[in-house]
Parts: C-alpha cells; structure tokens; sequence
C-alpha cells in the first residue's frame, strides 16, 4: 500500500511534509552529493555509496583510535569530555547547534578521550574531528 506523501518547500533547506494527516517539518543541508536531513531530532547522512570508512590510526600504544567527526556545519554548544575521560557507547561527549536544533555527539563505543579538538562556542565545518577515542 502506498501512503500519500506531499512535500513542500518553504525555504532554503527547509520542506513541509504532510503524510497520514500530520505535517512536520524537515531540515536539509550539504551539498548535493553530500545530504544532511534533520527530521524529528534525528539526523539522516546520505553518502556516495563508495564513501571510505572514518578515520582511525594505532597509536603509539597499540590502540585504534577513533575519529568523531561532526556531521554538519554547526556551532559547539557544549563540551561533556576532556583528555583522559572514559566513555561508554550513547554517551554524549558533544552537543552541537545548527539550524535551531540541538544535535548530540555520542560516543560510538567504549573508550578513553585521548584528544579533545573542539570549544564552546566555537563554528565546526561537517567532517571536523571533534573527539578522538581510543
């Protein structure tokens, strides 16, 4: 069964969906082979199907870091994390503010801080290393 879906543009990066009787709103950003959707406080990547894996390198102890990069141009609006912090996966370390919507940086796994690269306040660009773990 196919449900009717109707998508309207209200701005720049800005679309009205109305479908089963209810309208919502939702965000786009990035450029066309690079698409960020922000739907319900949820955020959707759409990739090149032969995007690389994120970053990681073996560090001088023998662990893999891990690169947390931000998803989007946004400004830091708080930082959870210093070096040296133990994490565990859904932590969040970051939250990020774009377009007037929170966006929180968790923690993909468990893990210690090794490198913190981001401050409140300050504007990240999309794929910015924020956080390395280790």
């Amino acid at each position: 069964m196919r449900a009717d879906v109707t998508v309207t543009r209200i701005g720049d990066g800005v679309y009205s969906v109305e479908h089963d009787g209810r309208r919502e709103m939702v965000y786009v950003a990035g450029s066309p082979d690079n698409r960020w959707a922000f739907w319900n406080a949820r955020v959707f990547h759409l990739q090149p199907q032969a995007e690389l894996p994120r970053p990681t390198r073996v560090g001088k102890t023998g662990r893999v870091r891990q690169a947390v990069m931000a998803p989007m141009p946004a400004t830091v609006i708080k930082v959870f994390v210093s070096p040296g912090s133990a994490v565990r996966k859904g932590d969040t370390m970051v939250v990020l503010e774009a377009m007037k919507m929170e966006l929180p940086i968790r923690a993909p796994g468990d893990g210690t801080v090794l490198v913190v690269n981001c401050r409140e306040g300050e504007l990240v660009q999309p794929d910015a290393t924020l956080v390395e773990l280790g």
